[in-house]
C-alpha cells in the first residue's frame, strides 16, 4: 500500500477506513461461512484500487462514492444484511424504530444498499467513461443507466447461483431474501430508482462547470 502516499489525502483516508474495515466487519459476523463471500472480494480489490487510482486518477467526489458504498456493505456484511440493528441504532440516538414507524415486517437495510448502489455508481461512472473512454456527457449517462440495471441483474443471477452451491440456511443468510418471493426484482427496481434520481444531479453538476 506505499502508493498510498502518491493519492490525495481524502482518498488515502478513504481507503484507510475501508482496510480497517475490513477485519472490523469480518469479527464476530453472524455467518462466519459467508464472511469470504461478502468481505474476501473487498480485501483482494483494495491493493488494485490503489493502483488504478494511481493510473487512473478520480475526484474526491467520485472516489468518495466508490469509498461510501464500500462502507455500506461492510456494515451489512458484519450483520449478514438482513439482521443490521438499525432501529436499535436509532432508539439509542432517540428517533425510534424505523421499520415499525413505517408498518415494515422486514429488515429494509439490503434495500438501502441496492438503492445507495444505484445512486452512487453515476458520478464515478460517468467520470470514468467522459475521461478515460472519451464518450459524449450524453452517451455517459446513458452507459451509467445501463451499467446499474446491468450489475444489478448479474448480481441477482449470482445469488441464485449460490442457493445451488450453499446450504439453504446459508444461502437465505446471504441472498437476505427474507421470505420475499420478488426479492430480486424489487432489489433492481430501487438500484434503478437511486441511479434514475443521481442521473440528473450528474447532469446539473456538468453545466455548473
Amino acid at each position: 500500500m506505499s502508493g498510498l502516499v502518491n493519492l490525495p489525502a481524502a482518498q488515502r483516508w478513504m481507503l484507510s477506513a475501508i482496510a480497517l474495515g475490513i477485519p472490523a466487519s469480518a469479527i464476530g459476523s453472524i455467518y462466519p461461512s459467508n464472511t469470504w463471500l461478502q468481505i474476501g472480494p473487498v480485501a483482494l480489490l483494495l491493493p488494485l484500487a490503489v493502483v488504478a487510482l494511481q493510473r487512473w486518477p478520480l475526484s474526491n467526489a467520485a472516489a468518495g462514492c466508490i469509498a461510501g458504498f464500500v462502507v455500506l456493505h461492510l456494515i451489512a456484511a458484519r450483520w449478514s444484511y438482513s439482521f443490521v440493528p438499525y432501529d436499535d441504532w436509532l432508539n439509542w440516538i432517540g428517533i425510534g424504530e424505523a421499520d415499525a414507524s413505517a408498518g415494515l415486517k422486514r429488515n429494509m437495510f439490503d434495500r438501502l444498499v441496492h438503492f445507495a448502489f444505484g445512486l452512487l455508481a453515476i458520478l464515478p461512472f460517468c467520470e470514468i467513461a467522459v475521461r478515460y473512454g472519451k464518450l459524449s456527457p450524453r452517451q455517459a449517462l446513458t452507459g451509467a443507466l445501463l451499467f446499474v440495471l446491468s450489475v444489478g441483474g448479474l448480481y441477482e443471477i449470482f445469488e441464485w447461483s449460490l442457493t445451488m452451491a450453499l446450504s439453504p440456511t446459508d444461502a437465505g443468510a446471504y441472498n437476505g431474501e427474507q421470505g420475499d418471493m420478488f426479492d430480486s426484482q424489487k432489489d433492481m427496481a430501487v438500484a434503478a430508482v437511486g441511479a434514475l434520481l443521481a442521473l440528473p444531479v450528474q447532469m446539473w453538476l456538468w453545466r455548473r462547470g
